[in-house]
């Protein structure tokens, strides 16, 4: 199943090539109270890169007492010169919050003025909220176009949201093979959500030709990162030996990180592997253990088997299964 996700750049931004001389050095070496005393007389008289890293430091609370209250004021002074990252980390005040009711609206308007300079990460919030339909009328056409801006910049998360555009026809006519091109793009900066969808495209043959060991490639790299969707692709390829050697264990091994995180069809393989054996030994309290949790996410078939299950159980078994699912926490 393909992933989707759109999120907010939330960063604040820092340009440390654009840092004068002045107050570089007290920045670099972390002595914030003399980065302080450096960048007010500057930014008492005006110049808007002193004013943008001051309201950083009050933002951090870095050499003086934590105050978005004074990162606004300073953030403001900048952005209204025209000052691309005041623009944006005044947009991202008014995004979440901080220091002033939430206006979305007006974290939209500052987003697009640093977005018109040319900001990927302000072009790629602008387009979170076209997504959204947050502080905007909602407009997928918008959204695609300010991700494409932040995705040829190279921006990871831009080129992974228009790639799900592409996937799902949304501000354009669907297209599997640009999506592919997008979603790589992504993965190949470590992007997991990129690197699994790609997998899934992979092992389809959606948008490229299928190709499992490609597919298990771009799994495995997810997986390995904590990615349960891409943990129970692989487990998948294994026990069919798809672009693997088939190998129980090993699939069961994944299947478990998976069915570990929560992902209900981990679970449901899972308890079919302890159920039949299949690479890990019999376990019927094991087994019902990992219908039960599947089930409890809606699950049908996983429910069907458990109950069946449970009618070859002896009394003791079936209320340790019983106890252990009552007491099951997801890892995290």
């Amino acid at each position: 199943m393909i992933r989707e996700i759109f999120c907010i750049a939330c960063a604040i931004l820092l340009l440390a090539s654009s840092l004068r001389a002045d107050y570089r050095e007290s920045l670099e070496r972390e002595d914030y109270p003399a980065a302080i005393a450096e960048l007010k007389p500057l930014a008492e008289k005006g110049d808007a890169k002193a004013q943008t890293y001051l309201g950083i430091l009050y933002a951090n609370g870095q050499g003086v007492p934590q105050s978005y209250k004074d990162a606004l004021r300073w953030y403001r002074k900048a952005a209204d010169k025209g000052y691309v990252a005041a623009q944006f980390n005044l947009g991202m005040l008014y995004d979440e919050g901080h220091g002033l009711p939430k206006d979305y609206a007006e974290a939209a308007r500052w987003y697009r003025k640093a977005a018109e300079q040319g900001l990927a990460d302000a072009q790629f919030n602008l387009g979170v909220m076209y997504a959204r339909g947050k502080g905007v009328k909602q407009d997928d056409a918008e959204a695609f176009g300010w991700y494409r801006k932040a995705a040829l910049q190279g921006m990871a998360d831009a080129q992974y949201n228009l790639g799900l555009m592409y996937d799902n026809g949304r501000g354009v006519p669907k297209d599997y093979a640009e999506a592919a091109r997008w979603y790589r793009l992504a993965a190949e900066q470590g992007d997991a959500d990129a690197q699994y969808n790609l997998g899934v495209m992979y092992a389809a043959g959606q948008g490229v030709s299928r190709d499992y060991v490609e597919a298990q490639k771009w799994y495995r790299q997810a997986a390995e990162k904590g990615d349960a969707g891409a943990q129970y692709g692989l487990a998948s390829l294994y026990a069919r030996g798809e672009g693997v050697e088939q190998d129980d264990a090993e699939a069961a091994m994944w299947c478990r990180k998976a069915a570990d995180k929560g992902y209900a069809e981990a679970q449901y393989s899972l308890g079919l592997m302890y159920l039949h054996g299949r690479g890990l030994p019999l376990d019927q309290v094991q087994a019902y253990l990992w219908l039960s949790l599947a089930a409890a996410q809606g699950h049908q078939e996983a429910g069907n088997r458990r109950d069946l299950l449970a009618e070859t159980m002896t009394p003791a078994g079936l209320a340790e299964a019983k106890a252990l699912v009552a007491g099951w926490k997801p890892v995290k």
